[in-house]
């Protein structure tokens, strides 16, 4: 799904974030539940913390969760918070859940994903295939997507579908455009016994088979969604010609240029979806 653009959000690859081509009215919503993802983020991944402090605060994060929930549309002064650590984030995370109506349960698998991360790098473990891969995607990547299907009111099955391959696509991009710089941090995603050629050519096709959703979606938001599926597949252009292992590949200012291109013709998403 789309990316976020504002100078003060530097990270969190996985979100779209509030970019000018983003509805003016949906911005603050999408920028909270940002803000909701990026600091589950930076409690299961920076600072110096060990992997059993990490999972109490994932713990902690996730009970304010709960009371947000609970108390979703029905929080103002009367109430107070539902956060005593997080405030700033839970107060109006509260309020776009109750607004859109968004499965609360996103945000639950948002947060399995993050334990997983802690739990697996602190054993050194190696994912046993592609399916298990993809069952953190689902968890890690695949919810953002549908919270902005459901932000923009485009929640229909196959569009769900549709946007569950994108990101899952983008996340699988992520790792193995990264694969280089992970390996030294003691994160392994790629699955025992694959191929990473292999493993690159299905991310490919599974971003194809979401590519159509490019095209239903309409307005600001469909053309920011061209933009990160010809960006992805753009990454992977590059990782079919270098050794990912050893370099780490990266857009230029000319592979803007050329996104931007192909953006501006839906026959090229079109074709995508052609077997």
């Amino acid at each position: 799904m789309p990316s976020f653009h504002q100078k003060s959000i530097e990270h969190y690859e996985n979100f779209p974030v509030a970019s000018w081509l983003c509805p003016h009215h949906l911005r603050a919503a999408i920028t909270t539940i940002y803000h909701f993802a990026r600091t589950a983020d930076d409690l299961a991944d920076e600072g110096s913390s060990g992997a059993v402090e990490r999972i109490k605060d994932l713990s902690e994060y996730r009970s304010d969760l709960v009371s947000c929930i609970s108390n979703k549309g029905a929080l103002d002064t009367r109430y107070g918070s539902t956060s005593v650590r997080w405030p700033n984030i839970f107060n109006p995370l509260s309020q776009v859940i109750s607004e859109f109506s968004i499965p609360t349960d996103l945000f639950h698998r948002l947060l399995d994903a993050f334990e997983q991360d802690v739990l697996y790098t602190e054993a050194n473990l190696v994912y046993k295939n592609r399916e298990e891969l993809l069952q953190y995607c689902y968890k890690s990547a695949a919810p953002i997507g549908r919270i902005m299907l459901h932000l923009f009111q485009h929640n229909d099955p196959e569009s769900l579908r549709q946007s569950d391959a994108i990101c899952c696509a983008l996340q699988l991009i992520n790792f193995w455009q990264d694969i280089s710089i992970d390996t030294q941090r003691n994160r392994f995603y790629l699955p025992k016994d694959s191929d990473l050629s292999l493993e690159i050519q299905f991310a490919k096709d599974l971003m194809h088979s979401g590519s159509p959703l490019c095209l239903s979606l309409k307005g600001r938001a469909g053309l920011e969604l061209r933009a990160v599926v010809q960006g992805g597949l753009r990454i992977i252009e590059k990782l079919e010609r270098i050794n990912p292992l050893q370099i780490r590949p990266k857009l230029t200012r000319l592979d803007y240029v050329l996104i931007a291109w192909r953006c501006c013709f839906k026959k090229s998403f079109q074709s995508l979806a052609q077997p």
